[in-house]
């Protein structure tokens, strides 16, 4: 069995000139997602820590999380 590798490469002549969207489950969301699991879980062991410890600290994360992307696109408008 041999492989092509001519059959593998991505045809890009038909997409847009334009900025393309992101691809929906990115490393980003999958390290918030791990970081809410982590945090569950954390909140399931400890005892002094709550749900209301566990839902501050997501709360905060999303924000955070909101901001940088914010941040990140704002600083890349000047750029095209």
């Amino acid at each position: 069995m041999t492989l092509n590798l001519a059959l593998m490469t991505t045809d890009t002549s038909n997409w847009p000139a334009g900025a393309r969207l992101p691809i929906p489950g990115n490393a980003e969301f999958a390290l918030y997602f791990i970081a809410a699991i982590v945090m569950a879980i954390i909140v399931a062991i400890s005892d002094s820590l709550t749900i209301g410890s566990w839902f501050d600290f997501m709360k905060w994360t999303t924000v955070a999380y909101l901001l940088s992307r914010g941040v990140a696109k704002a600083s890349r408008v000047l750029e095209q």
